[in-house]
């Protein structure tokens, strides 16, 4: 039989006395993961939303092509303050809470959005950025995804998951290409009748139903009501009873502040690594994943309706991409599947790019290539980081290099302006994109599992 998070002991031990976390039930497991994958299809939903609608808002707010990727940049910045600060609240509230926070946020965001008018000028303008600055929220709903699903594969009784970590995080993972399909399909159906205010209604709607779900179903992982424990209780000023509790469990107790823990020796290598990784690979994901329309629209001369029908294919083969990575990850390793495939996809934009794309066939085929092993390894990288950092700071760990995609995107997105003033649409995606791609593959290589001892997990 089972036992319920809620009844984990967490009680003064004996001396001597050695405890195991409690299992999380195949129900629970089943639960949470439904859940993590429709929190961050609906997220990605709303985020998605703005790139695929950019040429639509472009022409209702009176946008040049270049302002309108100028705007998108100032989005990023405002995007990135909200990301760092996500990650040590998580900490803090735990993993459900946290879930509830970005997915609520969300649905506000969706919610505003398409209140905000076009016709004020600046105003609009300033207003339009500072909203979906918070986005941000949302976008740091897959780091509270795989803090929380690498703590429940890891004491879940459902023995497949347990022993396939990765695979089966692929499948939430891959809510990314899910949420930018969905976003791209009701673009497609609803925005020549409706316009495009009306699609962020339909992104606010099912995120809101998703945190009242959140808040019946989902329970909290054992590792993380451990950590509150000790927490409290030194807190509380009884520290020695705190470090007792934690060395029943077999793991050890560090009251170092969360972002100041993950800048520590055995840590701080993957936190720069994995920093610069992210920042050059969000070049390629702001260039061929959040401006998709507008590349081909500007750099292929594909009509806006038919780049919508070209994306939906696109983001359907994208899904795959995570699913693979995340199987390939468990085969032969979480580090060398991701250089693998952001440099494959370095190489297939390029191709994409060049004249040897010349039919829509072509076009598709080199994009959907491109785009499954830029956002594949995603399922990789998000579980190997969540390994790579202990439950005191883990979801900070996650949520400060997740951040770390907005300097990506607000410097790519400088770049990728200044090129495209000066060069085109084309020679943008392919020296800002393509090539950050393939640069995120060669950061990757440097890279180190984090030793087990560094843990704070006795399950890891």
């Amino acid at each position: 039989m089972s036992i319920s998070t809620d009844q984990i002991n967490l009680s003064t031990p004996r001396d001597g006395e050695q405890r195991k976390l409690p299992v999380f039930s195949k129900k629970n497991t089943t639960i949470a993961t439904w859940l993590a994958l429709l929190a961050w299809t609906i997220a990605v939903f709303d985020y998605g939303l703005f790139g695929t609608l950019l040429p639509a808002m472009q022409e209702e707010f009176g946008w040049t092509e270049t302002e309108a990727y100028a705007v998108n940049t100032w989005i990023a910045v405002g995007t990135a303050i909200v990301c760092f600060g996500v990650g040590p609240v998580i900490d803090r509230l735990g993993r459900r809470k946290g879930m509830m926070v970005t997915v609520g946020g969300t649905a506000l965001v969706s919610a505003v959005t398409a209140a905000i008018p076009a016709t004020l000028g600046f105003f609009s303008n300033a207003l339009l950025v500072f909203v979906r600055s918070f986005g941000g929220l949302g976008f740091s709903e897959q780091a509270v995804n795989a803090t929380y699903m690498n703590e429940v594969y890891q004491v879940t009784e459902d023995t497949k998951k347990r022993k396939r970590p990765g695979f089966y995080y692929s499948f939430i993972q891959g809510g990314w290409p899910l949420g930018f399909l969905l976003a791209s399909a009701l673009a497609f159906a609803f925005l020549p009748s409706l316009g495009w205010r009306a699609l962020y209604i339909m992104a606010a709607i099912p995120a809101a139903i998703t945190v009242y779900l959140i808040s019946k179903k989902l329970k909290e992982t054992p590792q993380f009501e451990l950590h509150e424990k000790l927490t409290a209780l030194e807190k509380s000023g009884r520290v020695d009873e705190a470090h007792a509790l934690a060395g029943s469990f077999g793991v050890q107790h560090s009251s170092t502040a969360p972002l100041k823990r993950i800048w520590e020796p055995g840590l701080r290598r993957n936190t720069i690594v994995f920093s610069l990784a992210w920042i050059v690979n969000f070049f390629g994901i702001m260039v061929f994943s959040i401006l998709g329309s507008s590349v081909l629209v500007n750099s292929r001369g594909v009509e806006l309706a038919d780049a919508f029908w070209m994306l939906i294919v696109i983001n359907a083969l994208a899904y795959f991409g995570y699913v693979f990575h995340g199987w390939f990850g468990d085969v032969i390793g979480r580090k060398k599947t991701i250089i693998i495939g952001w440099i494959i996809s370095g190489i297939s934009f390029a191709v994409m790019l060049s004249p040897i794309a010349s039919t829509p066939t072509l076009i598709i085929l080199s994009y959907g290539t491109g785009l499954f092993f830029l956002v594949g390894p995603y399922a990789a990288i998000q579980y190997f980081m969540a390994e790579c950092y202990p439950v005191s700071c883990r979801a900070t760990g996650l949520a400060f290099i997740g951040a770390m995609s907005q300097p990506g995107i607000i410097l790519g997105g400088a770049l990728f302006t200044l090129v495209t003033a000066a060069a085109g649409t084309t020679a943008a995606a392919l020296w800002v994109g393509a090539l950050g791609t393939l640069v995120s593959g060669l950061l990757m290589m440097a890279a180190k599992p984090i030793p087990r001892e560094l843990l704070e997990d006795p399950n890891a």
